[in-house]
Formats: structure tokens, C-alpha cells, sequence
């Protein structure tokens, strides 16, 4: 199982963080110590002083495939749910000075927390997929799947030309603007079209 991450695939928080539009479906990869499930809490790491949520809608993939064509690509998820992609933001901008890989800004432990799926039969897609996250009860992040630059199928079938999708792999697509810091006992609570399906507590 792997986590394959989507970077900079909303015009409004490509703007927020000063980075420009991708030509092509940027990516990079977590892997499965960094998905906390169940709703548990996340613990701020010790060695990262600003850690950011980035709140994203994430496939599940349900077969094997490589070199997948777009036309076809849908039939390679059926389920979708909201995960946050926790970021080390000063370990992240480190990185970036001395040319370094994020891994260890973006792929260390816990750092994707994960809610409950729901079968890619029982949403509007297709059409519009709407969500938010909420940081203390407050809305802090709006989007929508008509704003993604890269639609899920052109996500699935790109990745599949550098690595091989398999059943139980997850995608992560891209976050909104509106990414900020979290601090302890802040609650982070995500919806999707109206239905609460993550809740992740910081500690």
C-alpha cells in the first residue's frame, strides 16, 4: 500500500504560496506509517515548530493498473473520503532552501490522518464534489472537485505511467487555500457535501 500526493493542484492555494501552475500532475509519496485512521489524535512531531493542515479529498484505488488511459481511468477508484496532508512547513521551507526532498517535511509518521470512506456510487460525481475543514468550529478551507486543475482521471492515469496503481493504494488530490498551523488541542473536523467524515484531534 502506498499514499501518492497531488501538490499544487488549485489555482488559489498555488497563489497563497507564491508557486506557479504545473504543466503536469505533480506528485510525491507518503507511505502507510503516516495514515491515522479511526478518528485518533495527532501528536505535533517535536522536531517541526510550525506544522500545517492541508485538507484534501483522497480515491481509493480498487485494482491493478499501469499506463492506464484517462477514458478509462474512473473505473480504477471507487470510494472517496477527506484526509489531511500534515505538513512540516519549517522543515518543508529548509528543504527547498538547500535543494533537498520533502519526504521528511511531508511523509513522516502520522502525518495523513484519514476518514471514513463513502463508495464512489453514493456521491455526485461525476459532478461537483463539495467539502470544507473546519479548525475549532470554524470554517477554514473550502473546496470543490470542479476547481482541481487536474481532474481524478487525468491524476490516475499519469501517475500510472511512473508507478504501478494497486488495490488498497489512496490518492490524495490536491488541497485548497486556506492551509494554517495547528496548535494543541485544536480539532479538526472535515465534511463532505454536508457529511462529517474525519475528526482528528491535536495534541
Amino acid at each position: 500500500m502506498k499514499i501518492i500526493c497531488i501538490g499544487r493542484n488549485y489555482a488559489d492555494h498555488i497563489k497563497e504560496m507564491n508557486n506557479e501552475i504545473p504543466e503536469y500532475p505533480v506528485f510525491f509519496l507518503k507511505h502507510e506509517n503516516a495514515i491515522i485512521y479511526n478518528n485518533l489524535p495527532f501528536f505535533i512531531p517535536d522536531f517541526s515548530n510550525n506544522v500545517h493542515y492541508e485538507c484534501e479529498l483522497v480515491l481509493r484505488i480498487c485494482k491493478t493498473g499501469k499506463n492506464i488511459e484517462e477514458r478509462f481511468a474512473a473505473s480504477y477508484f471507487d470510494a472517496i473520503t477527506l484526509g489531511i496532508d500534515f505538513t512540516a512547513r519549517d522543515i518543508q521551507k529548509r528543504c527547498i532552501e538547500r535543494g533537498e526532498p520533502w519526504e521528511i517535511a511531508k511523509a513522516f509518521d502520522n502525518s495523513a490522518p484519514m476518514g471514513e470512506f463513502v463508495p464512489i456510487a453514493e456521491t455526485n460525481y461525476p459532478a461537483e464534489l463539495i467539502f470544507r475543514l473546519e479548525k475549532n468550529g470554524n470554517t477554514v478551507q473550502n473546496g470543490s472537485s470542479n476547481n482541481l486543475i487536474f481532474k481524478f482521471e487525468r491524476i490516475v492515469s499519469h501517475v500510472s505511467k511512473y508507478i504501478t496503481l494497486k488495490t488498497g493504494d489512496f490518492i490524495f488530490t490536491g488541497t485548497p487555500a486556506g492551509v494554517g498551523p495547528v496548535a494543541p488541542d485544536d480539532l479538526l473536523e472535515g465534511y463532505l457535501a454536508g457529511k462529517k467524515l474525519i475528526s482528528v484531534r491535536v495534541k
